[in-house]
């Protein structure tokens, strides 16, 4: 069986959604659907079982009953940037991250899990999947700090050979409607301009950097689960990756991108950058993905005006419709 925690979520339900792609539906799906409505990104996907996440930690630490696990592909994690409580994000990020990793390891389980592209912090060292320089990364955020600390720990206790940790980058797609605040830009780009005909982006601060000059990899969530699912069918891989695709694009090239999608004459207005936000954000982000191509990986990303397109048209444009 193949457990995916998280997996009512957005990257986990898209995981299930490419592996019933493949009539894989031995699945154990493991989330806290709690009040909001990520329930529905379970509909129409084929599983044979649902746990609460702390019934499943309870059974893995406690000896509860549980099938016969091959695989544990964890995307369980709080992912939002602006989150405040540490002893939460700590709780709920490494420390069952920990848990997971030790019973896998001790019961010969495959396991693949959810780091972050925000652990390189700035990127003035660089966005190399190089686990010899995890100890100099600054995260900006203590959600970033929570994956780094688990790959820090992975790392000191030589289990980096053993199991597979992804560090995914922007991810925009179907199934992220229930994130509020950390859905993408591409979702609430299509809703400012649905409502208003314009879209909104932050100002630059940074002199290097003209308003619309800022850069991220944005990585279209389908593309994201086929490169995951590659260490699924390669076990022998192991260490950190990058999931991205290498190729930064602007801010303006994604707003333009959304706008051509919906049919829209382009109208693009600068605002100010909440002051919070200031010392945390990234400027720029371009997945190093050498060494996953290394590793064996073939299959080309698709552009970022198709993904958008597709996205925008198949689903968001349909009433939000799902995998």
């Amino acid at each position: 069986m193949i457990v995916v925690t998280g997996g009512a979520g957005f990257i986990g339900s898209s995981l299930i959604w490419s592996l019933n792609k493949r009539d894989l539906k031995d699945i154990l799906v493991v989330d806290s659907l709690g009040n909001d409505e990520k329930w529905k990104n379970l509909n129409g996907l084929s599983f044979s079982d649902y746990l609460e996440k702390e019934s499943f930690l309870d059974r893995i630490t406690q000896g509860g009953p549980l099938p016969d696990i091959d695989t544990i592909i964890h995307m369980g994690a709080c992912s939002d940037t602006t989150e405040k409580d540490c002893s939460y994000l700590i709780r709920n990020n490494y420390e069952y991250t920990k848990e997971l990793a030790i019973y896998a390891i001790r019961n010969d389980i495959r396991f693949i899990y959810a780091s972050s592209a925000a652990t390189y912090g700035d990127g003035s060292l660089g966005f190399v999947d190089n686990e010899d320089k995890l100890e100099s990364f600054m995260p900006l955020n203590m959600y970033g700090y929570s994956k780094h600390i688990f790959d820090l720990w992975a790392k000191s206790q030589g289990l980096l050979d053993k199991i597979a940790g992804i560090k995914y980058f922007n991810v925009f797609g179907p199934n992220e409607y229930h994130k509020g605040d950390m859905r993408s830009f591409v979702l609430k780009g299509f809703k400012q301009v649905k409502d208003t005909g314009s879209l909104l982006l932050f100002k630059s601060y940074k002199k290097e950097f003209a308003h619309d000059e800022q850069k991220r990899d944005f990585i279209y969530v389908k593309d994201a689960a086929k490169m995951t699912l590659f260490f699924f069918d390669h076990p022998e891989i192991n260490g950190i990756f990058n999931v991205g695709t290498g190729s930064p694009r602007t801010w303006n090239d994604l707003a333009n991108a959304i706008f051509k999608a919906m049919g829209a004459d382009p109208h693009i207005e600068y605002i100010d950058m909440p002051s919070d936000l200031k010392d945390k954000y990234q400027y720029f982000t371009q997945a190093d993905t050498s060494k996953i191509i290394a590793a064996g990986y073939t299959i080309p990303a698709t552009s970022m005006e198709d993904a958008v397109k597709e996205y925008v048209t198949r689903y968001l444009m349909q009433g939000y419709g799902y995998l």
